[in-house]
């Protein structure tokens, strides 16, 4: 039992320690990770190391059959088992926020196939200003086998437990519900993100299409639901659609737009439309000139048709290009082996045999085991030392 000389002492103590906290600008926080989960097992372990940091990790099971649930429980999450019908990830997402006391200040989504790096609550609380709203934060979306990010950009999945919600049956996004959202942003915390790529994303096409019949003037929804249509080879779907896309007045940015006009093209392409295909590649070019996609994509089309001279043009163009901008609608192959693999080919069949063994090289040295570009060195300097 503390006596009066105690209390004294304890009290002074909290108005000294109070001081040094304001004067120092040292700002304690309560801070949690919340998620969705299903049949989400193999992930357990490695989510709830990586969350850790949080004072608290609250996860809505919204129907495991497998372990997910008794896993996450003896590692501490607080778990509520909820199904969600009809089903919509942005009513998953905010049956999952009502999981979390109105008292924490800072809540962090994060999805069980993603790794949040170690040191982040501490940068957290660095970063957080009092009026700060939201944060957008370095996310990993794509890594390759030795955990090299090959699609990068940021994400903004860490807000105030007050004022928003998620909106969108798919592709959800958080709304702000007042005025003033104030963001900061960081390349100091990262999240990786490792999918895993046997878990059927059936649901995605009906929810984008209930998510544009639910408002058929987002340009977003409508951009996704077009390259959804792509990926499912609808291709006169995905044509008709990111036209709509383009012709929405809010749709501005200028990367998208560059994406939905690759798209057409890539989509008129595979109709054997090739002339279609070059003018919706060239409408993408004028639209975002100062990203690589357009060029490479167009280099991709003229390697399929064998127009060697092209190839070599619009590759060239495109490593003229040296910032590559922290977004998702960059593609993977603008930045990996294939500028230079492309070019290798198109300079061999264009008989310039020493440009082609430079090209390889490079593409090698960035992707040191791939047997192909081994077995195309090979031929090329057979033919060099043919003609020797």
């Amino acid at each position: 039992m503390l006596n009066k000389t105690n209390n004294i002492r304890f009290f002074q103590f909290i108005l000294i320690f109070s001081y040094i906290i304001k004067k120092e600008g040292i700002i304690i926080k309560k801070i949690c990770v919340y998620a969705i989960a299903k049949n989400e097992e193999k992930f357990v372990e490695r989510f709830m190391n990586s969350a850790k940091e949080a004072d608290a990790i609250y996860v809505l099971d919204t129907g495991s059959t497998d372990k997910t649930v008794s896993k996450l429980k003896e590692l501490g999450a607080i778990v509520k088992v909820k199904k969600i019908h009809p089903w919509r990830f942005d009513v998953a997402r905010n049956e999952s926020l009502k999981l979390i006391p109105d008292d924490y200040d800072i809540c962090v989504c994060l999805d069980l196939d993603e790794v949040i790096l170690p040191g982040w609550r501490k940068k957290l609380e660095e970063i957080w200003k009092d009026k700060t709203t939201r944060l957008r934060y370095n996310y990993n979306w794509k890594l390759d086998e030795n955990n090299n990010p090959i699609i990068n950009f940021y994400i903004d999945k860490i807000h105030t437990r007050h004022n928003y919600k998620w909106t969108h049956p798919v592709h959800e996004i958080l709304s702000y519900e007042k005025d003033n959202e104030i963001f900061e942003e960081t390349n100091e915390i990262t999240v990786n993100h490792y999918p895993d790529d046997n878990k059927s994303r059936s649901s995605y096409l009906p929810l984008l299409e209930l998510s544009v019949k639910e408002n058929p003037n987002d340009d977003r929804n409508m951009h996704y639901l077009g390259r959804e249509y792509m990926y499912y080879q609808k291709w006169n779907k995905c044509i008709d659609t990111l036209i709509k896309h383009l012709n929405l007045k809010t749709a501005v940015w200028k990367d998208e737009r560059c994406a939905s006009m690759r798209f057409i093209a890539r989509s008129y392409k595979n109709l054997k439309r090739f002339d279609e295909a070059r003018m919706w590649l060239d409408k993408a070019i004028n639209e975002a000139p100062y990203l690589r996609d357009p060029y490479i994509e167009r280099a991709l089309l003229e390697y399929e048709c064998h127009n060697w001279s092209d190839v070599i043009k619009y590759v060239n163009m495109a490593l003229k290009i040296k910032n590559h901008n922290k977004t998702y609608i960059n593609e993977p192959f603008s930045w990996d082996i294939t500028p230079y693999d492309l070019l290798s080919i198109a300079y061999f069949n264009e008989n310039e045999y020493d440009l082609a063994l430079f090209y390889i090289d490079k593409a090698i040295k960035m992707d040191k085991n791939n047997k192909r570009l081994l077995e195309n060195k090979k031929i090329i300097i057979n033919q060099i030392d043919s003609l020797q």
